[in-house]
């Protein structure tokens, strides 16, 4: 791998200086803590004095350093979530962080600790999401985002090794059969799933899937999906939180039908994984980069698995940037950058009910969209849903 350029370098010596600004406000906002207990434990107004010059000083630096971090964004997306602030739901964001390897992309490096940089910043606000569902983590720099970001709770999908179910249909081996060399097809696994879970509460389980087939470039990733039992607190049951990336269109560099084909045989074998895998009755949250586009082929098998899913579950499995969309009284006004997600329909997020517990949506933000100047982390928009949960 060639060496990183002197810009990545220097972006990178920027995301360390900011991670360096979030810990002494985390250092400021502790001392000042620590000084206002012990002031109401002594009790002297010197004491209270103290504590008061202390947190002042906290807020300053807060208010000079954290912004750099936290820079607003185009339109009304926020990159501070202070629509939700103080939200007593869960949050949970889904990002594809454009973290393909080289020599596919160069320089990724700087973007990823910007990525966890902020994360951390968002965490130092009592903001983070508090589960994160990647896409395209393929490198190690990519795969630190979550340690970068604070979260105590780290899994990644498929391994490079791991193998997809075998093929059993005579469709499926002819479509094999016809795998080209020069489309990446016949090259084998270079990279794994390039999925992670990053949580703030605990793991219970996990279990992978690698999908059996594939169409061109995409080939060269083992894709699947991770499901992880998540115990999230106050819930009374855990919920299973899947992540998936599924063949691309274009990038693929096939002809549609045969990346088509394959598209068709993942949603199937999704199907599958989930209904193996998930307890009947059981909330879930599927996430990830569907890659669905504006084709109305992709569109139309993608919706009757949807039909599908909630046919097996208690209720309608809901989309939430299409519930927030089409009612501003559950979620208030739609951030730029969701619609703009919402319209190339690639990134998804996915509430299932339960047979107890159903999460609904209540309101979205993006914390990774485009910033001021046009400029993104990702060719992909890092959005958050919060869900409230309503037991039946």
């Amino acid at each position: 791998m060639t060496p990183p350029s002197g810009e990545t370098r220097i972006g990178a010596k920027r995301a360390d200086s900011h991670a360096e600004a979030v810990r002494l406000c985390q250092a400021l906002a502790v001392l000042a803590l620590e000084t206002e207990r012990m002031a109401m434990t002594i009790g002297s107004k010197a004491g209270k004095m103290a504590a008061r010059v202390v947190a002042g000083l906290g807020l300053i630096v807060l208010v000079l350093l954290v912004p750099g971090l936290l820079r607003p964004a185009n339109g009304n997306t926020p990159f501070v979530m202070t629509n939700m602030r103080g939200h007593p739901g869960l949050s949970v964001m889904t990002y594809n962080i454009e973290g393909l390897p080289w020599p596919v992309r160069l320089g990724r490096e700087a973007a990823f600790a910007k990525i966890g940089a902020r994360l951390e910043a968002l965490r130092l606000l009592g903001e983070q999401p508090h589960i994160v569902v990647l896409q395209e983590a393929f490198t190690d720099q990519a795969k630190r985002i979550g340690v970068e970001g604070g979260y105590r709770y780290i899994v990644n999908g498929p391994a490079r090794s791991l193998a997809g179910a075998p093929i059993t249909t005579e469709a499926d081996r002819a479509f094999q059969r016809e795998a080209s060399f020069f489309s990446g097809e016949r090259s084998g696994k270079i990279v794994d799933s390039g999925l992670q879970i990053l949580s703030d509460y605990p793991i219970l389980s996990v279990r992978r899937m690698a999908f059996p087939t594939c169409a061109g470039f995409d080939c060269l990733a083992n894709k699947g999906a991770v499901l992880a039992m998540i115990s999230v607190p106050g819930l009374g049951e855990p919920i299973a939180v899947v992540d998936v990336h599924l063949n691309s269109r274009r990038a693929s560099h096939v002809a549609d039908d045969r990346s088509l084909y394959a598209y068709r045989r993942q949603i199937d074998a999704l199907d599958q994984f989930l209904a193996a895998n998930v307890k009947p009755g059981a909330p879930v949250i599927v996430a990830g980069d569907f890659n669905v586009g504006q084709r109305p082929a992709r569109r139309a098998y993608f919706a009757a698995h949807l039909r599908k899913w909630g046919e097996r579950a208690p209720g309608i499995v809901r989309d939430a940037l299409r519930t927030c969309s089409a009612s501003e009284t559950v979620c208030g006004s739609m951030p730029t950058d969701a619609a703009y997600s919402m319209l190339r329909a690639r990134d998804w997020q996915l509430a299932v009910p339960g047979a107890r517990l159903q999460l609904a949506v209540q309101g979205l933000s993006t914390p990774f969209g485009h910033d001021a100047d046009g400029a993104m982390l990702s060719d992909h928009v890092g959005y958050v849903a919060f869900y409230g949960a309503k037991r039946s």
